[in-house]
């Protein structure tokens, strides 16, 4: 009588673990497929297991979403002071007559956009004169989520000035050609510009150094009977000019990754520069002329002949 009562107990529990095998590589865990023992271990572990592996997911801060919209930090977080950044031996290169005639541009965000102007006049009375224009500009652009990198941006900036340069109103004789060892890219223009007091032989080098644009005009013309200069020199002597205005902006923002902080003589770009917090809203400096534009109103002397007369 005992034996039929004991194999009917066994049954049930036989059926309960069959169902709990079925459950278990589906589940892991189940509240009702309990051991026989009692023990909730497995269950806890498992539970532990879990959370341990949610903890672990992916932080706010790794988002999909915040990693789409970050960008690359601009390299270079300022400017140098556009009058600074030639050298005195370098304008009395180019303008020997006006190294002291610096004229800044206005800018509500010297930061970002800048630029000077210097004149020579070199009257020899009865041989006529020779007259020289030298204008740099400097434009600086932030890193932006919306708008993109700063590099992107000053290359994009840094195509539309060499356009313009290569349309200017009124060139004749036009040439452009890529300028080695200056910044990260650039290109030199020239054209002669016709005027009543002259041809003046313009030079326009317009260059990318990082996520700054810098466009350095220079013209020069031979007046009253003077012998014109020529293009080749002044395409030289602004070519250099550019590659010092580079060392300018490497050094203003402190060039770590060369001895001392300063930048080299070809003036390299920095790869370290710490990035502004700031972001250049304008593609244009601040009531800055457009090099281009400027190079072709400013060529006449007729004005700085009279100031010296």
């Amino acid at each position: 009588m005992h034996r039929p009562a004991q194999r009917v107990g066994r049954a049930p529990r036989l059926t309960r673990i069959l169902v709990c095998a079925a459950a278990v590589p589906a589940m892991f865990v189940a509240a009702g497929c309990s051991s026989d023992s009692g023990s909730d271990s497995g269950s806890a572990s498992a539970s532990g297991a879990g959370d341990a592996k949610a903890s672990t997911g992916t932080s706010p801060t790794g988002s999909p979403d915040a990693t789409a919209n970050a960008v690359k930090e601009a390299a270079y977080a300022t400017l140098p002071s556009p009058c600074s950044v030639l050298s005195k031996k370098t304008l009395g290169e180019l303008v020997p007559k006006g190294v002291k005639s610096a004229k800044a541009g206005q800018s509500n965000d010297a930061g970002n956009r800048g630029n000077c102007s210097w004149n020579s006049l070199d009257n020899k009375g009865v041989k006529g004169s020779q007259f020289r224009w030298l204008n740099v500009s400097l434009l600086r652009f932030d890193s932006d989520a919306a708008r993109g990198e700063g590099n992107q941006l000053a290359q994009t900036y840094y195509e539309k000035q060499v356009k313009d340069a290569q349309t200017a109103t009124g060139a004749k004789a036009s040439g452009s050609a890529p300028v080695s060892g200056t910044g990260d890219t650039s290109t030199a223009v020239h054209y002669d510009l016709k005027k009543k007091e002259g041809t003046f032989k313009q030079q326009t080098v317009v260059t990318r150094v990082e996520n700054v644009v810098i466009t350095l005009d220079y013209n020069g013309a031979g007046l009253a009977g003077d012998k014109a200069p020529g293009a080749d020199d002044l395409t030289k002597a602004a070519e250099k000019a550019a590659r010092e205005v580079v060392a300018a902006v490497a050094g203003a923002n402190h060039d770590s990754s060369r001895p001392g902080g300063a930048p080299d003589a070809s003036g390299a770009p920095s790869k370290s520069a710490s990035p502004s917090a700031s972001a250049s809203k304008s593609a244009k400096p601040s009531k800055s002329p457009s090099p281009s534009k400027s190079a072709s109103k400013s060529a006449s002397p007729s004005k700085s002949a009279a100031a010296k007369s």
